[in-house]
């Protein structure tokens, strides 16, 4: 029985029954966080008991295969490093989440803390005898959910002095308010609010009971010293007696009065009563109810302390009570007296105390040039004061403070930037555990790959060794893309007219492409602040207002300087973009259904009013908007920015001179500015001058005098804002990419290129010539020398930006059709096929990363990804996606030569597939490689920013997720019932679904700390469906004919 059990939790069965358990289980997890809350996750998924228990499996399975297959052996000790790492890793996650400590400190300047607040909430209870000394104390972890009630349920029973006390959860209730529920036949209740460390309390008072803050103790009719009383008089008036003298303000009059001391004062409503540093307002008089707590769904931001209820028992007496407070806050504490017993209770994080003192010396926030709140950096100067020690340290982004064990990292400020919010972490044990499992994992799976006995190293010499084939295949394989047409809507004859005479004269006065080119040169301050050239900016401005970076023939330089020098002109002009579908905002502005462009004058009546200022702002006010405000919002943001445009005022290209903050603005802002003199002068009046003398420059086509004034606005940059400015290198490199636009490009050549290598190459299958292998040659070199363009553009946009180019959407998209490209052609150097359905493929991801839901401008950083550690950790989970598409493409060409299997070519057909998923294999191994090493450098890289190297995080755990199927499917050949070159080809296209769930969805469909989707719902393309749907058909289909044909 022993030994049975044995083999059983050491099997491969069991490991692969794990990978899919695991993987559905944290998937789960990440659509109940998206649909309630991070602690519903926590609690139904990610610290469930049977969670806990599948990596308690993990590890006995791990353990089993190092004992039952003797992997201590010379030959398997790169085997031996990978389990071993998984055992350790998830030992290392044990101990940190039992035994570790997470919290903050938030420090003013000049201020010293002992105490960190735990990210942590408990319930603490305090249990002493009135008259003795000795306590007896509760401290709980608790992890709520409002929407897992099961979940929540516990009981703590102690002894106290001989006395039982009992404590049971009753109720939980996230952004709790408490509301008294009027009932003639309740008790009477008193309202307070009191207003502690700047935060409103609300706090009801029971006629008879006391109420005891942390600070002050109230009474209602019950009279005690050194508390604050509110007694019901004779004639039914409340009046108020203190134990110290305080003050009044009423907040309606303003009148204001002192109180005595112990004397009785008739209460007012609704005034604001000080005693000392005591703060609380009586809202209305006592009300007869019953207590109760309301979620306050209102509340998004969660600023309400949420709610524990719970039952007290100490003997036969049974008392409800109501806890305010939640996780990385200090709780409300609530005093019960029950049968001589007095009860301290709290819910909420705990102070913890820590050996040494920390001081805020200094608080640094640095923002990007002339923004108010684009913030580039923050750091706090501080000081760790130990015994009779001080050192002062620096702790900014990516640069931690590491002191007895404590590590803090720089994590929020405060408004006024005159206070840090540092995190801390206690977990060395735990986290050298982790740490020493990463360094076995990455050594053994570097080492993976150069190790010619493992499977790796024998895929890779099986497919070295096999003799040349021919791809065989009667049925050409192309995967159509349908790119949409933008057909002309329909116009009425007059506004058709109108257009053509408008654009007569724009075409008339345009200014030539080599005098554009100058004033392309310029540099701008965006609204962000970044500082770009204006060539940049003008084709950004131009594509938010019509989706276009040029108008008919004019660039989209000479179109702003048009704009500026006949902005009446265009005024009437339909450059305005109009989502389609809309045409209810279209008959709000005066146009018919259909039509694609409006003109900034079609947006305003003859008064000169909004027609859409209405429609915008219910819009703009809609917590949820639909599509139908969506469409009303972005057409007034075009609308607002093609305004400005029309009047120069986004044309930031004047450094203020001595600046603290570098802020460049607008001739039209100048004289609001610090600018003065001859300077001011300069700023407001060179603008003029140029547009006047762009009108004489027509005359005489003589532009000296034009490029002459585009050159003093040029020297005045250099002179007031070099700190700040572009160097010219980097101007010109930037004008070179945007003048190109290589990845625009690339997607219609790889996709040219990879169509006639795949021609070609089937070609050849039915006859091999030397001029057909020739032309494979010439497409080969051709697809190496669109892969150098690429390299060369990614390169380019690097030093433009001054950040690895795989910081966004748009950066990643692009970086990945790299990555893809590059594997194919070191993986397919043999292979046509491959080469070419990667050229294929890679067409397909740029054409994605060019529609129009993705920005292509280059953006400034947020601070905590200005890191080495981006360049690292980013670089290679994205890279890891262009093998795993590269296996997902060659799986889908496997499926279709079984497709077409048959007695006369089953043999040459079948090495042909064989050497196929012996390149898909090969490919996928390395994806699943990268993707490991990159997903846990980036548990590193968030353990040394913000001290967390795992949280949960939809994005890190469907990379998780990914590694699990994957390591499920290339494991898929140790499971006899698992084997086969149908279902590894299957499994190696339906597994790609799970990548794009961890780019895609996680980005435009989850929530999380790497989502790109701020909130919008994001509905799946249709092509999504119908590719499962065709996928389904083509493996019924290829299963039956490779079983008959087709060799196990």
């Amino acid at each position: 029985m022993i030994r049975k059990l044995a083999l059983l939790f050491s099997s491969t069965y069991l490991m692969s029954l794990l990978f899919l358990i695991f993987a559905c289980s944290m998937a789960a997890g990440t659509f109940i966080e998206n649909s309630y809350d991070t602690n519903t996750a926590r609690t139904i998924i990610y610290n469930a008991w049977w969670f806990e228990l599948i990596l308690f499996l993990f590890v006995v399975n791990f353990i089993g295969n190092v004992l039952r297959f003797n992997l201590f052996r010379k030959e398997k000790i790169i085997i031996l490093m990978l389990h071993l790492a998984f055992v350790f890793i998830i030992t290392g996650a044990f101990i940190t989440r039992y035994f570790g400590l997470e919290g903050t400190v938030s420090l003013r300047e000049g201020e010293s803390k002992q105490e960190i607040v735990s990210d942590k909430a408990y319930l603490t209870a305090e249990i002493e005898t009135k008259g003795l000394q000795e306590r007896t104390v509760i401290n709980k972890p608790l992890l709520l959910s409002q929407f897992a009630e099961r979940n929540n349920d516990f009981s703590i029973r102690v002894n106290h002095q001989g006395k039982p006390v009992e404590l049971f959860y009753s109720r939980f209730v996230v952004n709790a308010k408490q509301v008294l529920r009027q009932d003639e036949n309740g008790q009477r209740y008193l309202a307070i609010v009191t207003i502690m460390d700047n935060e409103r309390v609300d706090h009801f008072i029971r006629e008879g009971d006391i109420l005891k803050t942390s600070n002050v103790t109230f009474t209602f009719n019950k009279p005690m010293l050194n508390a604050i009383n509110f007694i019901t008089g004779k004639n039914g008036e409340l009046v108020v007696k203190a134990p110290v003298t305080g003050s009044f303000l009423e907040m309606a009059t303003g009148a204001s009065g002192s109180i005595v001391a112990n004397v009785d004062s008739l209460l007012r409503i609704k005034s604001l009563y000080q005693f000392n540093t005591i703060q609380f307002v009586v809202p209305q008089l006592p009300q007869r109810g019953m207590l109760d707590v309301i979620s306050d769904l209102k509340n998004e931001r969660r600023e309400e302390n949420d709610a524990l209820e719970l039952k007290i028992k100490v003997g036969d007496i049974v008392r409800k009570v109501i806890l305010f407070g939640k996780e990385k806050k200090k709780g409300v504490p609530e005093i019960v007296i029950l049968d001589n017993l007095r009860l301290k209770l709290c819910y909420g994080s705990r102070e913890f105390k820590i050996p040494f003192k920390i001081r805020l010396n200094d608080f640094v926030a640095e923002k990007y040039p002339g923004t108010l709140n684009s913030y580039s950096s923050f750091e706090s100067k501080v000081s760790v004061l130990d015994k009779n020690k001080e050192m002062k340290e620096r702790i900014y982004m990516n640069h931690v403070l590491d002191y007895d064990g404590y590590r803090f990292f720089q994590a929020s400020y405060h408004p006024d930037e005159k206070g840090t919010v540092l995190a801390v972490n206690h977990d060395r044990l735990g986290t050298n555990i982790t740490y020493f499992g990463y360094t076995l994992l990455y050594l053994g799976l570097i080492l993976l790959l150069f190790d010619k006995k493992s499977r790796f190293g024998i895929a890779r010499k099986k497919l070295k060794n096999l003799s040349k084939i021919g791809f065989v295949m009667t049925m050409l394989f192309f995967l159509l893309s349908s790119v949409a047409s933008h057909g002309q809507s329909i116009k009425t004859s007059e506004r058709a007219a109108i257009k053509v005479r408008l654009d007569s004269i724009i075409n008339f006065y345009a200014v030539p492409p080599q005098h554009a080119d100058l004033f392309s040169r310029l540099v701008v301050q965006d609204e962000v602040g970044r500082m770009k050239p204006l060539n940049t900016y003008s084709s950004e401005l131009l594509r938010k207002i019509s989706k276009n970076d040029h108008y008919n023939t004019l660039n989209s330089d000479q179109v702003v300087i048009s704009i500026l020098q006949q902005p009446k002109v265009w005024y009437n002009v339909p450059l305005i973009y109009l989502k389609k579908d809309n045409d209810s905002l279209r008959k709000l502005i005066g146009l018919e259904a259909g039509e694609k462009f409006a003109a900034l004058a079609d947006f305003f009546d003859d008064s000169g009013l909004y027609k859409l200022a209405n429609q915008a702002k219910d819009s703009y006010r809609s917590a949820l908007p639909n599509q139908y405000e969506k469409d009303f919002i972005e057409t007034d943001k075009r609308v607002n920015i093609y305004y400005n445009l029309l009047s120069g005022r986004v044309l930031n290209i004047f450094p203020v001179p001595n600046d603290a903050n570098n802020k460049w603005i607008s001739a039209s802002d100048a004289r609001r500015s610090k600018i003065k003199g001859k300077d001011l002068l300069f700023v407001e009046n060179i603008i003029p001058l140029y547009l006047s003398s762009l009108n004489s420059a027509f005359d005489d086509t003589n532009y000296a005098k034009s490029d002459s004034l585009l050159h003093s606005i040029e020297r005045y940059q250099l002179r007031f804002g070099s700190k700040v400015r572009p160097s010219n290198s980097k101007i010109s490199a930037e004008l070179l990419y945007n003048h190109y636009d290589v990845f625009k490009g690339l997607f219609k050549w790889y996709l040219y290129v990879g169509i006639l290598m795949l021609v070609f190459s089937i070609i050849s299958i039915f006859r091999s010539s030397k001029p057909l292998g020739v032309y494979l040659k010439v497409m080969h070199y051709l697809i190496l020398l669109l892969f150098g363009l690429h390299t060369l553009g990614l390169i380019c946009r690097w030093y433009i930006s001054g950040h690895a180019p795989w910081s966004d959407a748009y950066e990643t998209i692009i970086y990945i059709s790299w990555a893809t490209m590059l594997f194919g052609l070191v993986l397919g150097k043999k292979s046509s096929l491959t080469i070419a359905s990667t050229a294929f493929v890679c067409s397909m991801i740029l054409m994605v990363a060019h529609w129009n839901w993705l920005d292509p401008s280059i953006a400034n950083l947020q601070p905590v990804l200005n890191s080495y550690w981006l360049m690292i950790h980013v670089a290679i989970i994205v890279a890891s996606y262009g093998p795993f598409t590269l296996a997902m493409m060659l799986g889908i060409v496997s499926l279709l030569m079984m497709c077409f299997l048959n007695d006369s070519n089953k043999d040459k057909l079948g090495l042909s597939i064989t050497k196929v998923l012996l390149i898909t294999e090969i490919s996928m191994t390395v994806g699943l490689i990268m993707l490991t090493i990159g997903n846990f450098l980036g548990g590193q890289w968030a353990n040394e920013s913000w001290g967390r190297y795992w949280a949960w995080d939809p994005k890190e755990t469907w990379a998780l997720i990914s590694i699990m199927i994957y390591a499920f499917v290339i494991h898929m050949r140790l499971v006899p019932i698992l084997k086969g070159k149908w279902l590894f080809s299957l499994f190696s296209v339906f597994s790609y679904y799970s990548i794009l769930m961890t780019y895609f969805g996680v980005n435009f469909y989850l929530s999380g700390l790497h989502s790109y989707a701020k909130g919008d719902k994001v509905i799946t393309p249709v092509y999504v469906y119908l590719s499962l749907a065709g996928l389904l058909v083509l493996a019924v289909f290829s299963f039956y004919k490779q079983k008959a044909f087709l060799k196990p």
